[in-house]
């Protein structure tokens, strides 16, 4: 007798999928209302002042970090904004503040100007498109902060804050040698701490 065929595991692209239609399927009301959330929360941890926080502009309906990104800046936090390099290479962030006005990269995604002042995070907001209870995200593919996050712990401590609606959480993400685990991670209904795991 033949043994039934296993179910394959999902791959990080359907896990992707999912998560992202899940999120999609999220009205721009409930969106605002977990950003503001969130925000209201604030970080679950102490932040130095002057510390410097780098959020992101949110594109294809991620979780938008503004409000909380204002609310860190009123208690003495310096922001940033990533500017993304070439594929294969770290992040690097430049100085922002609300009133200023962002250019277009090279992705299409709004940045700080090139004559902002270049900073080094010590807390990131990070995007991602599914995350697990291990701390573990799956963002778009191209690897941009897991390059970053290798480059950056190289010599400076940096606290990694993913932001994610509570539908974007799954059962299990296939880690590689090379993806690093989040810190935390902050959706509208929870706070998830990963530094002990």
């Amino acid at each position: 007798m033949d043994a039934a065929p296993s179910k394959a595991e999902p791959s990080k692209a359907d896990l992707r999928a999912a998560a992202l239609a899940a999120r999609d399927a999220l009205g721009d009301k409930k969106r605002e209302a977990a950003a503001n959330k969130i925000a209201k929360r604030g970080l679950p941890f102490e932040i130095a002042p002057g510390a410097v926080v780098s959020g992101y502009s949110p594109i294809r309906n991620e979780l938008d970090p503004a409000p909380l990104m204002l609310k860190l800046a009123l208690a003495g936090a310096r922001l940033a904004l990533p500017v993304v390099n070439a594929r294969g290479k770290s992040l690097t962030f430049r100085a922002w503040s609300p009133s200023d006005r962002l250019v277009l990269g090279s992705l299409g995604i709004p940045e700080p100007s090139p004559a902002a002042a270049e900073l080094i995070p010590d807390i990131m907001l990070v995007p991602l498109a599914a995350f697990d209870r291990a701390g573990h995200r799956i963002g778009y593919g191209a690897g941009h902060y897991d390059h970053t996050f290798a480059h950056l712990r190289k010599s400076h401590h940096v606290t990694s804050v993913g932001l994610a609606f509570s539908v974007q959480e799954i059962p299990s993400i296939p880690a590689l040698s090379h993806d690093v685990a989040l810190d935390f991670v902050l959706t509208e209904k929870d706070v998830f701490d990963f530094r002990s795991k």
